[in-house]
């Protein structure tokens, strides 16, 4: 007798019972959340309080907002239309999907290798061993959670328990280094300067590339989907912004706090410097757990929204998915022990994620005005317009960060 798959049995079980969906609606916030709280989010923001100081807080602030834009409009318009991303864009134009599915896994590749060389430095952090051995550890712990028979529940599981750490001890370090809270609190509302580039940065490193599906691919797993599922995907994706902004904000005091009383952090790993400054030797074991954390959920959710990609474009993927998660953490894992840091693959990835972000949210707005494709759901105009303005700010400064950065190789 064939055994019902896992979506299947969820489909079953929570039709009508809103109860039963809330662990894969937080699941998927925490998972979208943790994707995007990897490596380049603890440097970036440790090394970019230091040069605006306290109206760093407003390049927050404005890059939630535009991470709303597109979050919630991806999230609605993958979920209300019941079909992936790709699926989506193959029905606005064939092979569009296919084009999509390439940058989505290319940009997820050179991502995740940046993220097993995280896994790896934490590693080094907590117990000595090599950033390699370390890398190899932390992709048989990715493989582990992949193949347990429930790996639904399990991801959703470790993404959350692993950002709940994560606050927490940031939270702890935060505390311990005295920011100033008052100032913050006025820059980030009233800034004494205000840098473009570097809220490109940080919206292109929290919803671009493959972050911005993560949470939604993981509903349409879940069988979280259609217009009577709105409330929960509405709530799920806000919950993902929210998340990450906690733990953005919290990280900005707390190197805020150590900037603000002249240590100069260190411009190869400007994060470990706030913690050792803020909370001395147990501060930077702090900073081992908390950048192994946010690598290795990175690495689950880099990896998961990758393949989500090919599951319904290649039939073989789907059958065996697990599989080709697997060999997809392993070639990163590979990459990075025989070739080491990928600082100019990092560089290209973020360019790359640059001009994902527009054009997919571009190619899921299109798709919002065809109510064939989205089951007579009618996209609220608001959203449209908060949409399309996201697509012009990042299609620009993608642009600019091509130039800057692409064409110097």
């Amino acid at each position: 007798m064939k055994c019902a798959t896992q979506e299947e049995l969820i489909r079953n079980s929570v039709a009508g019972k809103i109860m039963k969906k809330n662990p894969a609606i937080l699941g998927a916030a925490f998972l979208m959340a943790t994707s995007a709280i990897g490596p380049g989010f603890l440097t970036q923001t440790s090394a970019f309080t230091q040069e605006l100081f306290t109206s760093f807080g407003f390049v927050i602030l404005i890059s939630i907002l535009l991470d709303l834009g597109a979050q919630l409009n991806i999230w609605r318009i993958v979920t209300m239309s019941e079909s992936r991303a790709q699926d989506l864009s193959n029905n606005l134009l064939p092979g569009l999907g296919f084009f999509l599915a390439v940058l989505i896994a290319v940009g997820g590749l050179i991502f995740n290798i940046g993220n097993i060389a995280g896994c790896g430095l934490g590693i080094n952090v907590l117990m000595g061993y090599s950033a390699k051995t370390g890398a190899i550890m932390s992709c048989v712990i990715a493989l582990a959670i992949f193949w347990y028979k429930e790996a639904g529940k399990a991801m959703d599981v470790a993404v959350k328990i692993l950002g709940i750490l994560m606050i927490g001890l940031t939270v702890y370090v935060a505390i311990t280094s005295h920011p100033p809270i008052g100032a913050a609190l006025y820059r980030t509302i009233w800034p004494e300067k205000i840098d473009l580039m570097k809220i490109v940065t940080l919206v292109g490193g929290t919803v671009g590339g493959y972050i911005s599906f993560a949470g939604a691919h993981r509903l349409l797993d879940a069988g979280i989907k259609g217009k009577s599922s709105l409330p929960q995907v509405t709530k799920s994706s806000v919950s993902g912004i929210v998340i990450t902004s906690i733990m953005r904000y919290v990280l900005f005091l707390a190197a805020l706090g150590v900037v603000a009383h002249s240590v100069r952090l260190s411009s190869n790993n400007p994060a470990a410097t706030v913690f050792q400054a803020a909370a001395g030797e147990i501060g930077y074991k702090f900073f081992g757990v908390v950048l192994w954390c946010a690598a290795i959920t990175s690495v689950i959710g880099a990896s998961f929204t990758t393949v989500s990609f090919w599951k319904t474009l290649i039939p073989i993927v789907k059958r065996n998915e697990k599989v080709f998660i697997s060999l997809f953490i392993i070639t990163a894992t590979v990459i990075f022990v025989f070739v080491g840091q990928p600082v100019k693959l990092l560089i290209l990835a973020g360019a790359v994620n640059g001009i994902i972000l527009p054009l997919a949210l571009a190619m899921m707005l299109i798709a919002s005005h065809k109510s064939s494709l989205m089951n007579q759901y009618k996209h609220p105009v608001i959203l449209q317009f908060f949409g399309w303005m996201v697509v012009a700010v990042m299609s620009w400064m993608g642009w600019i960060t091509i130039q800057q950065s692409i064409l110097k190789f």
